[in-house]
């Protein structure tokens, strides 16, 4: 081949290489592809890639092309950085030598290695700071390295520095992506089950939904609940792969794993019961391999432990399971020890203690998780600035797009656990609003009809309000979950010292009288009993629903005996 076409060729590899680097993202198959092309373009026998560590002053990684597995083994340990090739690291230029043993930095070769001469390295900088080092040794026929050759492995390391800041760049971003993703899992795992549980009160069907739900969130074989029962923990309720008859067994607080994790109010896992020292007798009868226990925890008192078992395709369980998990049990202590509230008087402060919670909630929510994502936003942002890959800036766009959806349905969701409204301007304003909202974001159309002749400033009570809106919110939700309608009609009237609610709707209809009524409904029951109020529903298929509710503004004596 003519010295014109070698370095026609020679131009093609380098144009090819450059475009084919700064399209990929994979930093192992970048490094690979820059080995490759660094050998087609100076026809070198051998080459390898020295990653320096932080310090910048060893090798950290030291990759190689042209030896085989049986030749890296007679080398033994991979070279740090000393001789010829810790010559680029203390001055990062180019360095071409005849015959690398004759350098005055040579420390020779170790038994095995196959013989090298010609020698040719030029640093990788990134931005001002060095990254590592490309070396190239034996160049086919026995010649040494020229000038083309040392110009060709220098663009080689430019094409090779902006290829492996970009994949570094979209390695950020993927782990930033999903750190977001692992935080909304986790919100969205407690707002489930809070919304889940929100107004129910039967402990049975309160324990059944905590146990079914951990177990598909951590994809477990089974999940137990134990309830504390003075010095023992009591199996209440069990999901999955065990047997029921393990129901209401007694575990020992003192001397067993669950008892330890009740003490320390904190997530344990174990990767194999069979060997661990604390554990009952009571407890290997539950049967499994690897555990998660996590203490549920309520105004930071343990008032029982979910233990989930055997992960599926694990069978251990993770650090991120031991988190979704603690987050998952924080809202079901709350809905337990709600439950477990038998007197009237309990369970009202009870739920007056979870609207105090709601406004944390929507306080915090709003405070740290919704500047904590815009503070993302902001970073990723800079970083699509920064970069000058396509595909780069399309994966960017695509996170930022990802946060831009979460920040929305965090608002939402602090409009939903406690709207402002509510607090700031009152009932009516709020109701108000939160009809715009369902008819916009449902398609529906939502025409209010709200009368309550309150003067001036004069406000309901606010567990009064409270139960109105959740009544009315409940109502709503229904309809756009369930109703399939077009057209509701929401009527808010003051009635004899009575707040009387009517939500119409012309959607498909049900039959209340079904087993399956809803835990929203249930819990619209269980919000306007507790008010002393009424709550009556009239549907049939095809036909749609109306609910009404009455709520007394002041309950008299002769009411509340009544309605307890």
């Amino acid at each position: 081949m003519s010295a014109q076409s070698l370095e026609s060729r020679r131009l093609e590899l380098l144009i090819e290489a450059g475009r084919a680097l700064v399209s990929m993202l994979d930093l192992e198959s970048l490094l690979q592809r820059v080995l490759e092309t660094a050998r087609d373009v100076t026809g070198a026998r051998y080459a390898a890639l020295g990653i320096l560590d932080s310090r910048r002053e060893s090798l950290e990684r030291f990759l190689t092309l042209g030896i085989d597995d049986e030749a890296r083994a007679r080398i033994g340990n991979l070279p740090t950085g000393r001789g010829v090739l810790g010559e680029l690291i203390r001055d990062a230029r180019p360095l071409r030598v005849r015959d690398v043993g004759t350098h005055p930095a040579s420390y020779g070769f170790p038994p095995g290695h196959p013989p090298m001469r010609s020698f040719l390295g030029v640093p990788i900088v990134i931005r001002g700071e060095a990254f590592g080092n490309l070396y190239l040794t034996e160049k086919q026929g026995g010649e040494e390295f020229d000038q083309a050759d040392e110009e060709s492995a220098v663009i080689l390391a430019d094409w090779a520095a902006i290829a492996i800041e970009n994949a570094r760049l979209y390695r950020d971003a993927e782990i930033r992506r999903n750190e977001l993703e692992v935080a909304v899992r986790r919100l969205r795992a407690a707002t489930e089950i809070m919304l889940a549980l929100d107004g129910e009160t039967d402990i049975g069907r309160v324990l059944e939904l905590v146990v079914k739900r951990a177990r598909a969130l951590v994809d477990a074989r089974w999940t137990a609940m134990l309830l504390v029962s003075g010095s023992h923990l009591e199996i209440e309720e069990i999901a999955g792969d065990v047997d029921r008859g393990e129901m209401g067994t007694r575990v020992p607080i003192e001397g067993s794993i669950s008892g330890q994790v009740l003490k320390s109010l904190r997530p344990e896992r174990v990767a194999d019961l069979s060997r661990r020292v604390m554990v009952s007798r009571e407890e290997l009868g539950l049967r499994a391999e690897a555990a998660l226990l996590v203490p549920l925890v309520f105004r930071s008192q343990a008032v029982g432990i979910l233990i989930a078992a055997d992960k599926a395709g694990g069978p251990e369980f993770t650090s991120e399971d031991a988190r979704l998990l603690e987050s998952f049990a924080a809202t079901a202590a709350t809905a337990v020890h709600t439950a477990r509230s038998v007197a009237e008087d309990r369970l009202r402060h009870s739920l007056e203690a979870s609207e105090q919670e709601r406004k944390r909630w929507a306080r915090e929510l709003h405070d740290e998780t919704l500047q904590a994502l815009g503070g993302l936003q902001m970073l990723l942002s800079s970083a699509l600035r920064s970069g000058d890959d396509e595909r780069l800036r399309g994966a960017a766009r695509n996170v930022v797009e990802q946060v831009g959806i979460e920040i929305a349905n965090l608002r939402s969701l602090i409009v939903e656990l406690r709207p402002p409204a509510l607090d700031e301007i009152g009932l009516v304003p709020a109701i108000e609003t939160l009809a715009k909202r369902i008819a916009s974001s449902e398609g529906l159309t939502v025409e209010t009809n709200i009368a309550l002749a309150l003067e001036g400033s004069e406000r309901l009570a606010p567990d009064v309000e409270s139960t109105v809106y959740r009544v009315v919110q409940e109502a709503l939700t229904n309809v756009a979950k369930h109703a399939v309608a077009s057209h509701v009609e929401l009527e808010l009237l003051m009635n004899d010292g009575a707040v009387a609610v009517a939500v119409r709707d012309d959607g498909r209809g049900f039959d209340p009288a079904a087993p399956a009524e809803g835990f929203g409904l249930l819990g619209m029951r269980e919000r306007v009993t507790l008010a002393h109020g009424k709550v009556s529903i009239e549907s049939g298929p095809g036909v749609g629903t109306v609910v009404r509710a009455l709520i007394p503004v002041n309950p008299s004596p002769q009411s509340q005996a009544a309605a307890s």
